[in-house]
C-alpha cells in the first residue's frame, strides 16, 4: 500500500464520521450546547471542515471550495470570509448556525472531493515539499497531511460526544 493510499483511506473516514456525526440532528440538535461555552456539532463540523478547505488548498496550490463553490454565501455567516474558526470565543462560536445538516455535509463533500484529486496526485516524493517555512522545522507535505487528518478525527470526535449528550 501506499502513503497516498493510507492518507486516502484515513480521509474517507473521516468524511464518514462527519455524516454520521450530522445525519438526524434537527436544527436544535446541531446548535445545542452542552454547557454555555461549549461548541456545538455544526461549529466543530463546520470548523474541521474550513480548516482542512484552508490547508489543502494552500499545500496544492489550489483554490478554497469555501470561495469557489459559494459555500461562503450560501452559509451566510457573520464572519470575515476567510475565518476558519481558529481562536474563535464562545460568541464567535454561537455565530455558526446552519439551516440544516445537509448544508453541513454538503460542503464537507465538496472539500472531500477537493482533497482526494489533490491526494491521487502525490507521489512519495511530494510528501516531502516543504509547504510551510513559518515553523522551525518547516512543515513538509506529509506532516500537514497528517496534521489535518489528526485535527479532524479529533473534532468529528467531539462533534459525535456532543451529540450523543444533545440528543
Amino acid at each position: 500500500m501506499h502513503a497516498k493510499d493510507i492518507l486516502i483511506d484515513g480521509y474517507n473516514r473521516i468524511q464518514e464520521e462527519v455524516h454520521a456525526a450530522v445525519e438526524g440532528l434537527d436544527h436544535d440538535g446541531l446548535h445545542a450546547r452542552p454547557s454555555p461555552d461549549a461548541n456545538t456539532v455544526a461549529w466543530l463540523i463546520w470548523h474541521l471542515t474550513r480548516v482542512q478547505d484552508d490547508h489543502i488548498a494552500d499545500a496544492f496550490g489550489l483554490d478554497q471550495v469555501w470561495l469557489t463553490q459559494d459555500f461562503q454565501k450560501t452559509f451566510g455567516l457573520d464572519l470575515p470570509r476567510h475565518d476558519t474558526g481558529y481562536g474563535h470565543t464562545s460568541a464567535k462560536v454561537a455565530k455558526v448556525r446552519v439551516d440544516s445538516g445537509d448544508l453541513l455535509t454538503g460542503y464537507y463533500d465538496a472539500v472531500h472531493a477537493q482533497t482526494l484529486g489533490a491526494l491521487r496526485e502525490v507521489a512519495a516524493k511530494d510528501l516531502e515539499r516543504i509547504v510551510d517555512e513559518r515553523w522551525d522545522p518547516p512543515v513538509t507535505l506529509g506532516a500537514r497531511l497528517v496534521s489535518v487528518l489528526s485535527d479532524d478525527l479529533q473534532h468529528v470526535g467531539q462533534a459525535a460526544y456532543v451529540r450523543g449528550l444533545v440528543s
